[in-house]
């Protein structure tokens, strides 16, 4: 088959591959994922759910390629995360990694027991406690954008002035059951590591999480992080790749919580999931990748989302250690 990068058809039916061969594992993960609810006493999966899966994979060369139901828009959840330590990174530079660390927590994404044993320093930047001390410093960044709109800004830049739309449902239903998230932040401050009111906090994550998009605008929001080369060594744009090598390093040990291991045997390439369905995905210097399937395993990633990306893996020999063929 000729290169994906440099000929639309071929990816294109790459794609379509991908999609039909998800479809036909669909059954067997829906009935492997109904016996682990069962096992762990957990109210059992739609099969609706495993019905649906979208990719979106936007190449370095510009091009937007589409199959499934990657039309179908979704709240991207955590992948706002990324979208968010890019902002705080440019704002604050490397002294950002004074308030948190960057590895995997190996607990739930919302353990306050991993943040107390840590005295108020969130172990990674993805897992709640660390997206709300990111989004304490986006509070304090100030500016015409207002502490809610920079993550909006940002992905309107990036998508060429497309308005972004926000998901009501997640803007009620993350502001009334929010309790956990404002008991991290008051441990943080207990801790002396937050600085802003806690509610101001949680209403400018309430909001990134919120964020609405489909597979293809989450695939073509994702490109800065592809590291294209600079020719011409402009400060700007070495600082912009040094800051996207940086996320892609955290997305890569802490994307996908505690699957992130598994993810990275299986794909190999650095992502960041969402409780949405969603999981963006970049293959340096190649594409970025968007799936999308509401279906989540017990780490809370894509059932159908992962395997997606393993096979496209696979079909394009992407990954960042290294070809497996010619």
């Amino acid at each position: 088959m000729n290169n994906p990068l440099q000929d639309t058809r071929a990816l294109k039916a790459i794609l379509e591959e991908v999609v039909e061969d998800v479809r036909k594992a669909a059954p067997g993960i829906y009935e492997k994922a109904v016996q682990e609810a069962e096992e762990c006493d957990k109210p059992a999966p739609k099969k609706a759910d495993f019905e649906k899966f979208g990719i979106a994979v936007y190449t370095r060369m510009g091009e937007l390629v589409s199959a499934g139901n990657a039309g179908v828009g979704f709240p991207i959840q955590s992948i706002s995360k990324v979208f968010a330590l890019e902002v705080a990174l440019e704002a604050v530079g490397e002294k950002l990694w004074k308030r948190m660390g960057r590895e995997p927590s190996g607990d739930p994404f919302n353990s306050i027991i991993d943040l107390e044993r840590d005295r108020g320093i969130p172990r990674n930047p993805f897992i709640n406690a660390g997206a709300l001390v990111i989004c304490d410093i986006l509070v304090g960044i100030g500016g015409n954008a207002g502490p809610n709109r920079h993550v909006v800004k940002l992905l309107e830049n990036l998508l060429e002035d497309r308005t972004v739309d926000l998901d009501k449902t997640v803007l009620e239903s993350d502001r009334t059951g929010g309790d956990l998230n404002r008991s991290l932040m008051y441990m943080a401050r207990h801790y002396g590591n937050l600085n802003h009111p806690v509610e101001k906090v949680l209403d400018a994550y309430i909001h990134q999480c919120a964020i609405k998009l489909d597979c293809r605008w989450l695939a073509k929001a994702g490109c800065f992080l592809m590291l294209d080369d600079p020719d011409d060594g402009d400060e700007v744009t070495v600082a912009a790749a040094r800051r996207a090598r940086r996320i892609l390093a955290v997305m890569m040990l802490c994307g996908q919580y505690d699957g992130s291991g598994d993810f990275a045997y299986r794909v190999g390439l650095p992502a960041k999931s969402g409780v949405g369905g969603g999981i963006l995905a970049i293959a340096p210097h190649r594409a970025s990748i968007a799936v999308w399937s509401p279906a989540l395993d017990p780490m809370g990633n894509s059932w159908l989302g992962t395997l997606g990306l393993e096979l496209l893996s696979k079909k394009t020999d992407w990954s960042v250690f290294g070809r497996a063929r010619h």
